[in-house]
């Protein structure tokens, strides 16, 4: 895998006199400031990066299952109401954003086939390309790429940053999943959720880099929330003053033990808890294969990262490299009758799971609700 040169090793980069005679004229020169510039399909390529848990799309034959009555959503419709108000609500025409702790998220007064293409024709205007892209699910994920805004704003880059653009790197690679979900036939749910990775040396002299995972990023999904209101007709001021408004206080997440197995508790009605569990399964990498709202079940698979850790640099060098093998699971939530939401991780075939892994997954998104 190549990758563009460090930012470091420009430093040590001799200029000719003609490219000094322009870092010289150039000093005057302006770069607009923006918190976001990405360029996937333009001048400069985000890298291939296959980050763990592996987990590719399936189309599934129902399309946009909307929210049914009862089941493990305790009554889903008549409680709608009651759970949403827990969070704040800005209106801006047929687009409102709420919010709720750290996480933002869009409510339009359209149907996800109207949205579809607005949302897709976004990312591509934003200089994305596509790994993902499912108008069954209402799912768009994004390459990973490059946040050339990142860099720093020197006299030498105003001047050859478009010539030589390829030897400055910020080190940080980021991808974004965009998720619509039905409310009704006319209303839909945007979520947003960011992935980062960033490079660092490894090995035993250091000389080795490697893309290991760092935490999302709210600043970056609000920013593109903000970005995708305008879009979608949101006037400028009122989409700022949305996106910039304070978080509201969220219930974190705790770890329970009931008969061995491990489950999640959220203060939380079952509208919220949805939400959130789906923002933390994006967030940590997961892709979900299929979900069922009116059961509270999202369908997942999961791909432990592998380690080369075991022995000594010359048995890791002889060693056969293990193939992660993807198993699926169902991560489950139910409303309880004492309040609140419970979430527990299921075996594919819908029964009570206590495997390490299934713990893994459980500790996984805990981490990500706290």
């Amino acid at each position: 895998m190549k990758f563009p040169m460090n930012r470091r090793v420009l430093s040590s980069l001799r200029l000719s006199p003609w490219m000094f005679a322009a870092v010289l004229a150039g000093c005057g020169s302006v770069i607009p400031d923006s918190k976001v510039d990405y360029k996937t399909q333009g001048e400069v390529k985000g890298a291939k990066l296959d980050v763990p848990p592996d987990l590719s799309q399936i189309g599934r034959e129902s399309r946009y299952a909307l929210p049914g009555v009862g089941v493990s959503a305790n009554e889903f419709n008549s409680s709608r109401t009651a759970q949403r108000s827990n969070a704040v609500t800005n209106a801006m025409g047929d687009v409102r954003l709420e919010r709720l702790g750290t996480d933002r998220w869009l409510v339009v007064g359209r149907s996800v086939d109207q949205l579809y293409p607005i949302v897709r024709d976004f990312w591509k205007e934003n200089g994305f390309a596509y790994t993902q892209e499912n108008p069954v699910l209402g799912l768009l994920e994004t390459e990973w790429a490059e946040n050339r805004a990142k860099l720093p704003q020197d006299a030498l880059r105003r001047t050859l940053g478009k010539v030589l653009d390829g030897l400055y790197s910020t080190g940080e690679r980021d991808k974004y999943r965009t998720q619509l979900e039905p409310l009704t036939a006319q209303s839909t749910e945007i979520r947003i959720s960011h992935r980062g990775m960033v490079e660092v040396y490894s090995g035993m002299v250091k000389d080795t880099i490697v893309w290991q995972p760092r935490p999302s990023d709210p600043g970056l999904e609000n920013e593109f929330l903000r970005r995708l209101m305008l879009k979608l007709g949101a006037p400028i001021q009122q989409a700022d003053q949305a996106v910039a408004q304070a978080n509201v206080p969220s219930t974190s997440a705790k770890a329970e033990n009931i008969a061995g197995q491990t489950s999640l508790f959220l203060n939380e009605g079952f509208d919220i808890a949805w939400r959130r569990i789906g923002l933390a399964l994006d967030r940590t990498g997961f892709t979900v294969e299929d979900r069922d709202r009116r059961t509270g079940t999202y369908f997942v698979r999961y791909v432990e990262a592998a380690t080369d850790n075991e022995g000594n640099f010359l048995t890791r060098m002889f060693k056969a490299k293990k193939v992660p093998v993807p198993v699926k699971y169902r991560i489950a939530i139910t409303a309880q009758a004492s309040g609140g939401s419970r979430v527990v991780v299921l075996g594919i075939d819908g029964q009570n799971e206590s495997s390490p892994v299934s713990q893994k997954i459980a500790k996984l998104l805990l981490d990500e609700l706290k």
